[in-house]
């Protein structure tokens, strides 16, 4: 078994382990479990992290038989100066908070006050790098108080003990020494169970990695440095740990806004797998039409894949306000007599999206494809608009069921603002893809090769038949501002010269053809006729 393997292997039975654990003590399935699953994993993670880069500091701490005790040892002045020494983004631990503690100390009285007491010292001095903030300014906790999630107050030492337990069995310290770069891989895998579009599990979509690295390496064909990327309704943060892989962690700063305080956690939890720690203090919980934090704030970057459907209603009249009207420049959709319509929110965030582009900025927004073509209304106003100021860079549609989690058919706007006007990218991707089944969903799966084409067709402004085109903007004004490349193919009707010989062999086989039809014909005609006259009455 390979390094990485091995390590992706053991991740996940330590992931399992701590679900298990859940299980045996009453929380399988239950709403806190996706809190206590990652919160430990987080904790593990920050654990490991905190000791390997201890050790790269001070190597004599590396050879110690009992790594916390040596920590301990030290004098308050050493202690300090080597926390002081570490980079910005590692947590700050005292020898008390360690794994390795806690494990030597676990038959003590109420151990599960001293677990839930380290883990809230943790989050109280790792509150400025690691906490999420809110509109306010509030920021969150790193963690529960975890066993509280056991009603049995009984039962609660046991519970920690098994949990440090799970923890203390692997170490994520080589890991780090190796840079193995699977922690994507591991994120999906931690959160699989809680990412679902069904009751009451985690119900936000989740961008599939395909589409979340076409509109990566489309955005960002070549390198940049010191870049600003930006998603208004961030989920998970498929989509922005997708561009900063493709810019690099160190080159971009990452800012979001989303209104679920359970996808800012997640987010943050993505943030610290993937070397990005630096940017939590820019993942905001908001509601980034109604509130948002970074009205004024113009980023490089921005990439969305905004509610198609999301009930606005009670801050709809507010949006009406002077203070918001410069992003609406289009308008704001009403609401609808019933609620169980779409209540179009994804127009707001396109004209956020919009309004908060730098002067060289560049989008990649996820709508339903019917945006693209809608004949009125605020849709072709929007259009409209990119064409004016000559914005789109092109438009991918992508095959349906791209997402398991519906069947809406979804396009991939391309924004630029200083795009080729001549050389517009049209793409119709429909026809593309593999289908495959997810539990009781069926979604279309991108092969490798199928995701290369289209970043290739789009960068390299190719026109294929029946796959892209290339238009100008003048072009688009023609087609009332429809973005839609099969409006744009060619109607191609192929001719073949034949002579005069081949011209008569034809009409000849035609003619042999249709008198056999017409003989088989009278023949049935005859054999029903015969039928008919050999009914009686009885």
């Amino acid at each position: 078994m390979t390094q990485d393997i091995k390590f992706i292997t053991h991740t996940k039975e330590l992931i399992d382990n701590l679900k298990s654990v859940c299980a045996q003590y009453g929380l399988g399935n239950d709403g806190n479990e996706f809190k206590i699953i990652t919160q430990v994993f987080l904790y593990k993670f920050l654990n490991d992290k905190f000791r390997y880069a201890v050790k790269q500091q001070k190597p004599e701490l590396a050879d110690a038989a009992n790594f916390s005790e040596a920590l301990k040892a030290l004098s308050e002045d050493e202690y300090l100066f080597l926390v002081y020494s570490l980079d910005a983004n590692i947590p700050r631990l005292k020898p008390e908070h360690l794994i390795s503690h806690l494990f030597a100390v676990q038959n003590n009285a109420d151990f599960a006050k001293t677990f839930d007491d380290t883990l809230r010292q943790i989050s109280i001095e790792n509150a400025d790098v690691f906490s999420v903030k809110s509109f306010s300014g509030a920021k969150d906790t790193l963690f529960d108080e975890l066993t509280q999630f056991i009603s049995d107050s009984s039962q609660r030492d046991a519970f920690a003990k098994a949990l440090i337990n799970k923890l203390f069995e692997f170490s994520f310290e080589e890991m780090f020494a190796q840079k193995y770069d699977f922690f994507a891989t591991i994120f999906e895998y931690l959160i699989k169970d809680y990412n679902t579009d069904s009751g009451g599990k985690y119900a936000e979509y989740y961008t599939p990695h395909a589409v979340a690295r076409i509109m990566a390496q489309i955005l960002v064909p070549a390198p940049v440095k010191g870049v600003k990327c930006y998603d208004p309704s961030a989920g998970s943060g498929t989509l922005l740990m997708s561009i900063a892989h493709q810019i690099g962690e160190s080159n971009c700063t990452i800012y979001s806004e989303d209104i679920s305080q359970k996808s800012s956690n997640m987010l943050r939890l993505n943030l610290v797998l993937n070397s990005l720690t630096h940017s939590i203090p820019n993942v905001i919980k908001t509601n980034t039409i109604a509130q948002p934090t970074y009205l004024d704030t113009k980023f490089d970057y921005i990439v969305s894949n905004p509610p198609f459907k999301l009930d606005f209603s009670d801050f709809r009249d507010d949006l009406e306000k002077d203070a918001f009207k410069k992003r609406f420049f289009a308008g704001i959709p009403n609401v609808p007599k019933s609620k169980k319509e779409s209540m179009a929110i994804y127009l707001l965030f396109i004209q956020h999206i919009m309004h908060s582009l730098s002067d060289t900025g560049q989008a990649a927004i996820v709508v339903p494809t019917g945006f693209i073509t809608a004949q009125s209304g605020i849709e072709k106003k929007i259009r409209e608009r990119l064409i004016e100021y000559g914005w789109l860079r092109g438009v991918v549609s992508m095959p349906s069921n791209i997402f398991a989690s519906t069947g809406t058919n979804v396009s991939v706007l391309f924004l630029d603002k200083q795009a080729d006007n001549e050389h517009i990218v049209l793409m119709d991707a429909s026809k593309l893809g593999e289908t495959v089944k997810e539990g009781k969903n069926q979604r279309t799966v991108l092969t490798p090769q199928e995701e290369a084409r289209i970043i290739n067709t789009f960068n390299n402004k190719e026109a294929i038949v029946d796959l892209s085109v290339v238009v100008s903007k003048a072009d688009i004004a023609a087609k009332n501002y429809s973005f839609s490349a099969g409006q744009y193919f060619e109607v191609k009707i192929e001719y073949v010269d034949i002579t005069a010989e081949e011209f008569a062999e034809k009409m000849q086989g035609f003619e042999s053809r249709l008198a056999s039809l017409f003989t088989e014909g009278n023949a049935l005609d005859q054999e029903i006729q015969k039928q008919l006259k050999g009914l009686k009455y009885e």
